[in-house]
């Protein structure tokens, strides 16, 4: 970013700003995301006023999602299929992992098409792309905190008071928060240039559902290729996780680590892959 002056009528001089694109592979200006934090207020609240505008029962859907959820894996996985869930009623056990796996899929889905969402605020003002993803992982938090409510409601209601362990649900939340920042800046970049992005994440999403320990316990999986498992499917990690912490259910050990590593990897990955095509998005989008 450089600027000049013009010299438009004598005696007068106006200062402007030229932004050319930067050359090769770039670094994360953080102080930049840092100024234009009342922006990414702004962007991640109107995705929430936007999502439940003119709607009867509004916040309402928050809760009703991941109840009508539950109570359907309850009735086939739980009481027909007989899947086992420990100690814990399958209910409480299945609710507790389809919040971090609503709050994942719906701010993936969010991300990756934010910025074809957004084509036109792109190609008129500058600001930081990579605000506009953000914003779409930040908004489903709303959802996630209000059927969090629920959740321990249901926890009083079965008998499962909170230990110390509930403290580290804010970490698995950040893990979280952090693999759909890595994946949405990814799918994000490749959806300005291939669109076939929008048709394929809700049946990826729909796959890796069933490929997560939301509907049966991670101890399905052999202890030999819980590694593997982790490094395949990172949600696995931060779904038993949360189990754990929220529930007590018996540690997720090794497959945490695993998922912990992939996720920095993603994370890394996508920052550095979105700011390398971030200078085509105006001209491409």
């Amino acid at each position: 970013m450089s600027a000049s002056l013009i010299n438009d009528q004598p005696g007068l001089e106006r200062s402007v700003t030229v932004i050319r694109p930067s050359r090769g592979w770039v670094s994360v200006d953080l102080r930049e995301l840092w100024q234009y934090r009342e922006l990414l207020y702004f962007l991640t609240w109107r995705d929430v006023k936007v999502r439940y505008k003119q709607t009867i029962i509004g916040f309402a859907w928050a809760i009703l999602q991941p109840v009508f959820m539950m109570i359907v894996f309850s009735l086939f996985f739980g009481i027909l299929a007989n899947i086992p869930s420990g100690n814990v009623p399958y209910p409480l056990f299945t609710y507790a992992a389809l919040l971090p796996w609503m709050l994942f899929s719906n701010g993936l889905n969010r991300a990756s098409l934010s910025l074809v969402a957004d084509a036109n605020l792109i190609q008129k003002v500058y600001f930081p792309r990579m605000l506009l993803p953000i914003s779409g992982i930040l908004s489903p938090l709303i959802d996630f905190a209000i059927a969090f409510v629920v959740l321990i409601g249901l926890m009083f209601y079965f008998g499962f008071l909170p230990g110390f362990n509930i403290l580290w649900v804010l970490v698995f939340l950040l893990l979280e928060l952090m693999l759909a920042a890595g994946l949405g800046l990814w799918l994000a970049a490749i959806n300005v240039e291939y669109r076939d992005i929008a048709y394929a994440i809700p049946f990826l999403l729909q796959l890796v559902l069933f490929a997560s320990p939301v509907i049966y316990s991670s101890s399905f999986v052999p202890p030999r290729y819980q590694v593997i498992y982790g490094l395949l499917n990172p949600m696995a990690g931060i779904i038993e996780g949360l189990r754990w912490a929220i529930l007590g259910t018996d540690p997720p050990g090794v497959l945490v680590f695993a998922s912990a590593g992939i996720i920095i990897f993603v994370l890394i990955s996508g920052v550095y892959y979105f700011k390398r095509r971030e200078k085509l998005f105006a001209d491409v989008v």
